[in-house]
């Protein structure tokens, strides 16, 4: 496998805490993959991810990207990241339509290339009917469809998930998944944090989950769920949190 990301030896203790947010993350992503980071709330998975499309830069440690022949910063990666955060990330008094062209024009896409991607991602995502309508009257699902359109709008080789189903309908759920599993297919490496346990299990190939800023267990999922003999994401989760907490 193609190494995409490699990450050595971050740590994070934020100002005025006792512990460190991250303490010795050390692994690799590789081009292609569906790469699932978990761990209870406080595990540290939202710092990681933030260190690694560069919107958290306070860390010791490294993150480089492989790009063509030669590793880069993460800054020199950043017009190739796509970021999907938990909480929306977009104006709510703009329309729909209004902040796809508001997000296109910030990454610098010029007007023609700006115009075909908007409508790529409304039809892909089913959001024509709701072009004129203000953020501040849509639903979670429809809102969430928006936050990912814009993380995807320049085209990244790489897309941050940060619990990008939380608190919508099941349908629409369906609806997005099936959508970032067909990015995958044609070749976008996506990496997935979220609580939704048995959705993440159905989605990625590859996990570490976190534990007070450590990594207590990495690896492909068949095979780790074997090697520690459960048979799903849920059981694997309690027991490499339950066996941490003893260490």
């Amino acid at each position: 496998m193609q190494e995409l990301v490699r990450i050595e030896n971050i740590e994070k203790k934020y100002k005025n805490n006792s512990f460190y947010s991250l303490k010795g993350i050390s692994f690799n992503i590789y081009k292609g993959e569906k790469f699932g980071i978990f761990g209870p709330n406080g595990a540290g998975k939202t710092t990681l991810i933030s260190a690694l499309c560069g919107t958290q830069s306070n860390y010791k440690g490294s993150v480089l990207y492989k790009y063509a022949a030669e590793y880069i910063t993460v800054s020199a990666m950043k017009e190739n990241i796509g970021y999907v955060p938990q909480d929306f990330a977009f104006h709510e008094e703009l329309s729909v339509w209004d902040n796809l062209q508001y997000y296109g024009a910030i990454y610098g896409l010029n007007r023609i290339k700006k115009q075909e991607k908007i409508h790529e991602l409304m039809g892909m995502m089913q959001l024509e009917e709701f072009k004129n309508r203000k953020l501040l009257h849509c639903s979670g699902g429809i809102k969430r469809r928006v936050n990912l359109a814009i993380a995807l709008l320049h085209d990244p080789k790489i897309l941050f998930l940060d619990e990008p189903t939380v608190g919508i309908d099941i349908d629409s759920k369906m609806e997005i998944m099936q959508y970032l599993e067909n990015l995958n297919k044609k070749g976008m490496t996506i990496v997935y944090t979220s609580h939704e346990l048995h959705e993440g299990e159905a989605f990625c190939n590859r996990v570490i989950i976190l534990n007070q800023g450590k990594i207590v267990l990495e690896g492909k999922l068949p095979t780790v769920l074997k090697e520690n003999k459960v048979h799903n994401l849920e059981a694997l989760f309690l027991k490499s949190i339950r066996n941490e907490k003893f260490i």
